[in-house]
């Protein structure tokens, strides 16, 4: 009898420990690292007191599988392909020089190709819709030129979370509400303004959850800096050159992966910068330098962002 049970004992033990040995061979895993988009120059914050409405493409397409910090064998991950195309129209209102408001409204689509664990049959799937809005509010009163700002606000759980198919870390929307601060600062190395500099960070914090799934929080920052060349006639040229930082903690909850989710990434963003007068126009490449995910995640050789904004 209690050589039976031992051996049962045992059996189970050893299913246990081939489970989780073999876990990371069937793992269901992204590094999004979606909040890296949200930070950057000065495009992005309030720089006089006025409305400011933008419209924002970036892409990344996440094909390549990671482990630690080196690129792993694709059969480690059964998802195969992450491609994305965020599309977000936002506004800044300065109302004066101390108080402002920044809102942004993404739409997402997203292609998600995957191996089915039980079959291994390769799935091709689709999805678009709303994303998660972002409210936030700007406090600019710390000098009289709006050069250094705290930002404070929300992410609404607006986005998509039960798509058929996707797993919660791959779904558009987190399906949670965020707390978003932030802080940055913008500033002049020559004194005729035409070699300037810029730092900023933001925290997303998920602090309200749904259906056992609880997202990382995540930490994005940036330093860079930017040339103000006059062409004459109103046209300015910006060249930009930044780095970003990214943290993002693990996923947690019994629908999460726990196992294959959280990172830290660095990345180097050359960009360049048109302004016409009231029309602004920004492109930028970034391109990670260094990874270290946990377990095994889908990563982007690249991330493309463009703006095109107009000042009123």
């Amino acid at each position: 009898m209690t050589r039976g049970l031992l051996r049962r004992a045992s059996a189970v033990v050893a299913l246990g420990l081939a489970v989780l040995v073999g876990a990371p061979k069937s793992a269901r895993a992204c590094a999004c690292g979606c909040g890296v988009f949200e930070i950057g120059g000065p495009l992005m914050y309030p720089t006089d007191v006025g409305v400011t409405a933008f419209v924002e493409w970036d892409w990344q397409s996440q094909n390549q599988n990671w482990h630690g910090t080196s690129s792993a064998p694709a059969e480690d991950n059964s998802d195969r392909l992450i491609r994305t195309n965020f599309f977000t129209l936002g506004g800044i209102a300065q109302f004066n020089r101390s108080w402002g408001v920044i809102a942004r409204v993404p739409y997402w689509y997203r292609n998600f190709v995957t191996a089915d664990e039980d079959t291994g049959e390769i799935q091709d799937l689709k999805s678009s819709s709303l994303g998660d809005i972002r409210l936030e509010g700007v406090y600019t009163g710390f000098s009289e030129d709006l050069s250094t700002g705290l930002t404070f606000g929300f992410k609404l759980p607006t986005g998509q979370w039960k798509e058929a198919g996707f797993d919660r870390d791959t779904q558009i929307g987190s399906g949670s509400v965020d707390l978003l601060l932030g802080i940055y600062h913008l500033g002049a190395i020559t004194s005729n303004r035409l070699v300037n500099w810029f730092v900023s960070a933001k925290l997303d914090w998920p602090f309200a959850t749904q259906d056992g799934y609880n997202p990382g929080a995540e930490f994005d920052t940036s330093l860079g800096a930017y040339l103000d060349l006059e062409l004459g006639g109103g046209v300015k040229l910006s060249p930009v050159l930044q780095v970003l930082g990214s943290y993002r903690m693990r996923d947690s909850g019994p629908e999460a992966n726990y196992l294959d989710t959280g990172y830290v990434r660095v990345l180097v963003a050359p960009g360049l910068g048109i302004s016409f007068g009231r029309l602004s126009v920004y492109g930028e490449l970034a391109f990670p330098i260094y990874q270290n995910v946990n377990g095994n995640q889908l990563v982007a050789s690249v991330l493309a962002k463009g703006i095109v904004a107009y000042s009123f």
